[in-house]
């Protein structure tokens, strides 16, 4: 039962239907629906984030085993009211944005908790250089939200002044600020590590090499990630660092468009 606050709520909606929008009577009523289900839940309006409302997506399509269609309709019910609830001021995003409305099933990226991610980087032997350059490694691509292919790619004069410039999809190039911890690291890498390990190869720009002095490939990265999640139980791939790193950002207040440029999307629905 919703409360009366969200009845009023509810009502202010079919207004907006009806007036702005202009809706025929049966997607009005297929809209007020929808709507009124999320309001039972008594899920946060203010605060609701696209991966739990993911989760409650993907709850009423096994509930009511809804049809990829039935879904779409549920979607664009769910992303009106957030568009109206922006205009409304009570909320300064709309979270249903980052929802894909495709025919595909509803899946949730896989993420790690903070504590795995601290339990997963805390468990590489950093007292090797090899090992420490992983830890550097890891923790940058977690700090940074970087793809492996963008990780690979770097170069020793891409970090300047705590901030690392990535080269991303379609050559789109973003700077992104390196956390405390991530910087620390790599300054201590920079300076002992890797000159120890490219030797010789002086003319080598690349940033992570391997023992000899080569730039450092895709599948030697996940071949390492691989194996440090197995020694902690962890099932997770290089890119979970990447969806972990952004959810983690929008769990503790980052908005939207903010997590879009760090991340490097053209598009904010991705």
């Amino acid at each position: 039962m919703a409360l009366p606050v969200d009845q009023l709520l509810l009502e202010e909606y079919e207004d907006y239907l009806m007036i702005q929008r202009r809706l025929s009577q049966a997607t009005l009523s297929v809209y007020l629906y929808e709507v009124s289900r999320l309001l039972e839940t008594e899920l946060p309006l203010e605060t609701v984030d696209a991966t739990q409302l993911e989760t409650y997506l993907i709850g009423e399509r096994k509930e009511r085993n809804l049809s990829p269609a039935s879904l779409a309709k549920t979607l664009s019910a769910l992303r009106s009211f957030f568009s109206f609830l922006q205009l409304q001021k009570i909320r300064l995003d709309n979270p249903v944005l980052l929802i894909s409305h495709s025919q595909k099933p509803l899946t949730l990226p896989l993420v790690a908790s903070v504590e795995q991610i601290d339990v997963l980087l805390e468990s590489i032997d950093t007292s090797s250089p090899l090992g420490y350059r992983d830890r550097t490694l890891f923790e940058l691509i977690y700090s940074c939200g970087l793809r492996i292919s963008e990780a690979c790619n770097l170069e020793v004069s891409d970090y300047q002044d705590g901030k690392l410039r990535v080269l991303g999809k379609r050559d789109k190039l973003r700077i992104v600020p390196v956390g405390e911890i991530a910087a620390n690291y790599l300054d201590i890498y920079l300076r002992d590590i890797r000159p120890s390990l490219v030797g010789m190869r002086l003319a080598n720009k690349a940033l992570f090499v391997g023992r000899r002095g080569r730039k450092l490939t895709r599948q030697a990265i996940y071949k390492r990630f691989v194996s440090y999640c197995g020694e902690c139980g962890l099932d997770a791939k290089v890119h979970t660092l990447r969806h972990s790193f952004a959810t983690h950002l929008l769990e503790g207040g980052a908005d939207l468009r903010s997590v879009q440029e760090l991340l490097g999307h053209a598009d904010i629905k991705t």
